[in-house]
């Protein structure tokens, strides 16, 4: 894989920062100066200011994120989810939701367990409350749940279940850019509320808005095997 990937993986650093020390001549690779974006393999000799790459603690942690964040770790983009949450290591976000919506996002340096969780193949399970901007009948549920054509293709099967009169509950095994939204809005509906309660076997229950708590070691194991 090229270094920018395995830094990340091994949670030493992001992709860009990464770059960054490359650039200060800092990493080698077999004892040559490394080159932005090489290829390295698993029985390479690499070295950070002349030392092997340090072991980092992995990190686990569930956030319910506030509308009007932004999940980048770009530190150019105002609000984005790393300059909210301030954590003193290096973490980030697994996956999106969107700046207008709220709810349960992942953050870690795992960047093994991360791509796992995102592999579309995979098909886990991501759930969602919506409050749409009118009342809603079956035929809106039926035509939710057997896929709808956005972005050149249609969406996956899903659950949908009723709450009220507009207000739905959603379980995605997919994760199109704004699905819900475009999904919603195909069918002639606006989303005016939208909130990720759950990703795989991880629950947003107990998190109050705008914060965190570290996962147990039960919900790590349990992600990792699935």
């Amino acid at each position: 894989m090229r270094i920018n990937k395995l830094f990340s993986n091994l949670g030493f650093c992001s992709r860009k920062e990464t770059n960054r020390i490359i650039e200060e001549n800092r990493v080698t690779v077999n004892g040559l100066p490394c080159r932005v974006g090489q290829w390295v393999e698993d029985d390479d000799i690499i070295l950070i200011d002349g030392k092997p790459i340090p072991k980092k603690e992995k990190i686990y942690i569930a956030l319910n994120k506030p509308v009007g964040i932004t999940c980048t770790a770009a530190k150019e983009v105002k609000n984005n989810i790393i300059e909210y949450l301030n954590y003193p290591e290096y973490i980030f976000p697994v996956g999106r939701l969107d700046k207008e919506s709220e709810g349960l996002i992942i953050m870690t340096n795992d960047g093994e367990l991360s791509n796992k969780i995102l592999e579309s193949e995979n098909e886990h399970e991501k759930e969602y409350i919506v409050k749409i901007d009118k009342e809603f009948d079956d035929e809106f549920i039926k035509g939710m749940s057997s896929g709808v054509e956005i972005c050149n293709s249609k969406t996956r099967p899903c659950k949908v279940k009723r709450i009220d009169n507009n207000t739905f509950n959603i379980v995605l095994t997919q994760g199109l850019n704004r699905q819900i939204r475009r999904m919603s809005k195909s069918f002639g509906y606006n989303v005016i509320e939208l909130k990720r309660i759950r990703i795989l076997n991880i629950k947003i229950d107990g998190i109050e808005v705008g914060k965190w708590r570290k996962l147990t070691s039960e919900e790590i194991e349990i992600l990792r095997k699935c």
